[in-house]
């Protein structure tokens, strides 16, 4: 079993209450919009951190991180996305790809939104984490925890912080 915490649009934030999330987590994977990479320097000095950029990350963090990113954890197959949009509005630039070898975990960020949703046409889960940082329209900060169980995605969390 692998606990996983879920973040999006640090947008170079990063604090204690995020860190005590991620202490308790196996693996931190970051939806993008990372801002400062001391967000993702200091997460991985803790965790196991798997991030892609997003459309504010400077140069340096298009350097260090993937647009993409597909991998499996455990039996679960994942793709991880900064702007991809939801099920049924798929972005035009990879949807081609989500209808033709569905994951089972669809992640995204962007939007600042928390969304979880199946997609009825896959079978897929998609997860948006919504935005941890403080930088944005949101006016609560959101992240998600869940585990990966084998094939089975289990215990989902919202974890909810003032902004």
């Amino acid at each position: 079993m692998t606990k996983i915490l879920l973040l999006s649009d640090t947008h170079s934030h990063m604090d204690d209450t995020i860190l005590k999330y991620v202490k308790l987590a196996d693996q931190v994977w970051h939806a993008g919009d990372i801002g400062d990479l001391m967000v993702t320097d200091t997460i991985a000095a803790l965790k196991p951190l798997r991030a892609v950029f997003g459309n504010i990350d400077a140069a340096d963090a298009r350097a260090t991180y993937p647009l993409d990113l597909h991998f499996m954890c455990e039996e679960v197959a994942v793709f991880i996305t900064h702007i991809g949009g939801y099920p049924g509005r798929y972005n035009p630039r990879i949807r081609e790809s989500i209808y033709a070898n569905p994951p089972k975990l669809f992640i995204t960020g962007h939007s600042h939104i928390l969304k979880v949703m199946h997609c009825k046409k896959t079978g897929l889960l998609h997860m948006n984490p919504g935005a941890i940082g403080k930088h944005g329209f949101h006016n609560v900060r959101t992240m998600l925890r869940f585990e990966i169980d084998g094939a089975t995605i289990k215990n989902l969390e919202v974890i909810e912080l003032k902004r």
